[in-house]
């Protein structure tokens, strides 16, 4: 059984930080890539970051590039995503999201695309005030 559970959403003001970790379990197997989705109340989910948990690489979407880092911490199957320079468009519910088949991830890892992840966590809110 797959579990994804998020931590660290909350308020802050514009410019501020906040950081959010993602823990990831399923018996003894580790994910292959993780990713970062955030959605608004009657809006489509959108991408913000994804990581192949092996090699390291990271993908960003245009509106978080340069602010958001996605990150995997050492040791276990937790991603952290550190968000600095936040800006209230930056509000959202934010959703942690993992696979663990290598094709799978080939499918919505790098471009993004929620409708083909397979595991999802509950979410967690991020709200930036003005």
């Amino acid at each position: 059984q797959v579990q994804v559970a998020e931590s660290g959403g909350g308020s802050v003001q514009a410019g501020g930080s906040l950081r959010l970790s993602c823990l990831v379990t399923r018996d003894r197997y580790s994910p292959h890539c993780v990713g970062w989705f955030r959605q608004l109340p009657g809006k489509d989910r959108e991408g913000v970051a994804a990581t192949y948990a092996a090699s390291g690489k990271t993908f960003y979407s245009d509106s978080v590039e340069g602010r958001f880092t996605i990150s995997q911490v050492s040791a276990n199957n937790t991603v952290d995503l550190q968000m600095d320079s936040l800006k209230p468009e930056d509000t959202a519910m934010y959703y942690c999201a993992a696979d663990f088949s290598a094709s799978v991830c080939r499918i919505w890892a790098r471009a993004l695309i929620p409708a083909h992840v397979n595991h999802w966590g509950q979410g967690t809110q991020v709200t930036v005030s003005s």
